[in-house]
């Protein structure tokens, strides 16, 4: 009994075993390292120069870099650096939210899509097929005129056009996983298919719907910042990455700082998202876990 207890506790937590796999992949450390310091600029960026991202200054306006405003002011006179700050707050918020809503909608098609088959899933991948059918721009632009303007509608936008690719992966997944004996049994054992489906499938395929979700985000960034320069997203005063573009591109020649320095914050997150994404798959998939460990 002792012997079992002291194995018990000297079992590695879940929380260091992953970040064993994040370090141990190049990739996903250096994905790490770019995401936290992304989250740590948002979150504490902003108290360094103490400006607000939305009060005027005219007599301010269109100043170059300096160490008072590091990424220079725009026409209205507002710190640039501040406005990247809490726009990509925004920005981050409504993508993670939107891929989030997308992951759980997409793992409940995709479940039961792949669980009862027949009908239930014909129905259910046509509906997929449908939003597969269309440019993920083309769809976001549909919905928004359709939905409206504003934080939330984007939400349900980015919601809407990223579920089909969650639901296809979660469903094939579940085919894979259904066919297993320990799920057979369980069926045979009278075991309900919501027990089935969320309790013994959903654990065991989850994994690629983290990788996706990490790549997600990124995608979700740009589909934001796109919506929002068009108009049609986000809108002004309330600061995100595409108002922020929008605002720039009139004042390109005078003033290239405002959309260089957006479009680095816009990039580096890219890059941290996909690397970190990366990483994820290379350790969640026993296959290419192997061969990273050779």
């Amino acid at each position: 009994m002792a012997s079992e207890s002291s194995k018990t506790m000297s079992r590695p937590s879940p929380v260091r075993l992953l970040w064993e796999q994040i370090y141990q992949s190049k990739s996903a450390l250096v994905g790490f390292v770019i995401v936290i310091i992304v989250l740590l600029l948002i979150l504490c960026g902003a108290f360094l120069y103490g400006y607000s991202p939305t009060k005027m200054n005219i007599s301010e306006a269109l100043r170059p870099p300096s160490w008072s405003h590091p990424f220079g002011t725009d026409s209205m006179g507002r710190d640039v650096f501040t406005r990247i700050v809490y726009g990509t707050r925004i920005s981050l918020f409504i993508s993670f939210s939107g891929i989030a809503l997308a992951a759980m909608l997409g793992v409940i098609f995709g479940m039961m899509s792949g669980y009862y088959g027949g009908w239930v899933d014909n129905l259910l991948m046509r509906v997929c097929d449908f939003f597969f059918a269309f440019p993920s721009y083309v769809l976001a632009l549909f919905l928004m005129v359709i939905l409206g303007f504003g934080m939330t509608n984007v939400m349900l936008a980015i919601t809407l056009v990223y579920f089909p690719i969650f639901a296809r992966l979660m469903r094939g997944m579940t085919q894979l996983i259904k066919a297993e004996q320990f799920v057979e049994a369980n069926i045979t054992l009278g075991m309900s298919d919501f027990k089935i489906m969320f309790v013994e499938i959903l654990p065991n395929g989850i994994s690629p719907i983290i990788v996706q979700g990490t790549i997600g985000i990124a995608f979700a960034v740009v589909l934001e910042a796109g919506l929002s320069f068009l108009g049609l997203g986000v809108q002004p005063p309330t600061p995100s990455l595409g108002v922020i573009l929008a605002d720039g591109k009139e004042y390109l020649r005078m003033a290239p700082w405002i959309v260089g320095m957006t479009g680095v914050m816009i990039s580096v997150m890219l890059l941290g998202f996909n690397l970190l994404g990366d990483g994820f798959r290379d350790y969640l998939d026993p296959k290419l876990a192997r061969e990273i460990r050779r």
